[in-house]
């Protein structure tokens, strides 16, 4: 049985990479292409995939929030999200919004064929400590941490913070208004009880949260 597969992913690099990992393997499809949340929409909205390989960082609406539109769209599409982020930072978010799988691109090639028959299968594609975060929940220590309380998409604004993006620069990347940009920085400072950008910074750090931006 042939899986046909979308990549969506805003680097024309990546996506021909990928493409050349699944013209290998027979049993694989790739029917289309996306560059932004837009395209994604769309092609979506048209079907003819069963998979969707989601980048987690796209222009436009973008991260858990793309995830939790595309399964509105199309409940039954199974979503293999490639992220440049360790899988503390953003897997088991992505999995309750319904992705199947959760991928770092460094280790696309090696896993990228295995991920896909899993959730084509109806399995997820995740790790052990994923799935025991998901299974028994977090625990209360790690739930009384600020960062864990935040929205999806005051989250991505706080990775995009830590990693030293400018509210200007952040409300280009993800199509918001600067003010719209600042107010959501504003709110994090104040859900996180941090003072600035640079005690923001030191708090990501202290968690480990930059490790896959080093």
């Amino acid at each position: 049985m042939t899986t046909r597969i979308l990549i969506a992913d805003d680097h024309a690099i990546v996506r021909e990479g990928l493409r050349r990992i699944l013209a290998a393997d027979p049993a694989f499809v790739v029917t289309g292409e996306a560059s932004d949340a837009n395209e994604v929409i769309s092609a979506v909205r048209a079907g003819g995939f069963e998979v969707l390989l989601l980048d987690l960082s796209m222009p436009g609406r973008s991260g858990i929030e793309l995830v939790k539109r595309v399964k509105e769209e199309r409940p039954g599409l199974k979503v293999l999200v490639l992220s440049m982020h360790a899988e503390q930072q953003y897997a088991v978010r992505a999995i309750r919004a319904g992705a199947s799988g959760y991928l770092t691109k460094d280790t696309a090639a090696a896993a990228l064929s295995d991920a896909i028959r899993k959730i084509g299968s109806g399995g997820l594609f995740i790790t052990a400590a994923v799935a025991e975060a998901l299974a028994l929940g977090l625990q209360s220590a790690e739930q009384d941490l600020p960062h864990k309380r935040l929205t999806n998409r005051e989250f991505e604004i706080f990775m995009l913070l830590a990693g030293g993006e400018s509210v200007t620069g952040i409300a280009e990347r993800l199509s918001l208004s600067v003010k719209t940009a600042s107010t959501h920085k504003t709110n994090i400072l104040e859900k996180m009880k941090l003072g600035s950008i640079a005690e923001l910074v030191r708090y990501a750090l202290e968690h480990n949260l930059l490790d896959s931006l080093a």
